[in-house]
């Protein structure tokens, strides 16, 4: 069966005594959006591993297409960002992409075109692909493993953490991003524990816990969904804070409401993601420091408050 098929995995670490998965099993159909969450030294970075390849289980067993995920048929079809990421970093960005075309053997001839549009796909700014990887950001370091990670076009996408650093605006991008590639047919695997984000992007998510599936949850994408947004920002100095009145005409001229407002924060209620992404980007050409977008609606969260009630009980 097409997609990937994980049957009673189990990984221990120090000789069996650590047991960081225990038994999962999971279908994950071709073209979804699937999301892990789960607490720390809950066993994702582990799974990740092990259907990467890069780790290999005490039992059990992983197909992706039918293929063992340390097959060379199924590592040419697979695009991969890593939490930490790390760098040739006397390279620069164009520089670093281009290698990694070379290493994927793919045609030599389309090089230069395919590398560009993997660097503007993932919106790093063009005066940027010259600039020594040594001198990016956190942010401009993730949009670089992405654009090695979309070279050939891969079925499968492997995220961890691929936000990590990045402002809400970049964030925006990214999910965007996500669902042009699904839209494509590729089936994107998310490890992250910003639950808005995998809230806005996937279509299941898996809770994990203990090495253990704990639950599943179907959140079908909210991308065109209505919603409350809250919007946090830099405290501006004295006599300079953002006035309601200008935030509502920001509002209304990409169709949304203004809520709430408080210095430092508002609420507003969008209509859509493409909705959020044009206040985002009106707020910033104001001139309004924003430093986080996030929505009010926590479905995902319920998951974490039942870990942590569940610790209190003990």
């Amino acid at each position: 069966m097409a997609g990937i098929q994980i049957k009673n995995l189990v990984k221990t670490y120090a000789q069996g005594k650590v047991r960081a998965l225990d038994g999962v099993s999971l279908t994950i159909p071709p073209g979804q959006v699937f999301g892990v969450i789960g607490p720390n030294g809950a066993g994702k970075t582990t799974l990740m591993g092990c259907l990467l390849g890069f780790l290999n289980p005490d039992s059990g067993s992983i197909e992706i297409d039918g293929l063992d995920p340390s097959d060379l048929r199924a590592r040419a079809v697979t695009g991969y960002v890593p939490e930490r990421l790390a760098f040739d970093r006397w390279m620069n960005g164009r520089e670093f992409v281009t290698y990694h075309h070379a290493l994927a053997k793919l045609p030599a001839g389309r090089r230069n075109e395919e590398v560009a549009q993997a660097l503007s796909r993932v919106g790093l700014e063009e005066d940027a692909w010259t600039r020594p990887i040594a001198k990016y950001s956190r942010g401009m370091l993730q949009r670089l493993g992405l654009a090695q990670a979309l070279l050939g076009s891969p079925r499968y996408l492997f995220l961890d953490e691929p936000t990590s650093g990045m402002d809400p605006l970049g964030v925006m991008a990214v999910r965007e991003l996500l669902s042009e590639i699904k839209k494509q047919g590729s089936t994107i695997l998310l490890n992250s524990h910003q639950l808005d984000q995998v809230d806005r992007i996937c279509d299941n998510v898996v809770f994990v816990k203990n090495g253990r599936v704990e639950s599943m949850e179907t959140v079908q994408a909210g991308a065109e969904s209505q919603r409350a947004m809250t919007i946090s920002w830099r405290k501006l100095g004295k006599g300079s804070a953002v006035a309601g009145a200008k935030l509502k005409e920001i509002a209304e001229k990409c169709g949304a409401e203004l809520l709430e407002s408080a210095e430092g924060k508002a609420e507003f209620l969008v209509k859509d993601d493409e909705g959020a992404q044009k206040l985002l980007a009106l707020l910033v050409r104001a001139g309004v420091p924003v430093i986080e977008a996030s929505s009010a609606e926590k479905r995902l969260e319920r998951l974490f408050l039942g870990e942590k009630r569940g610790k209190e009980k003990v």
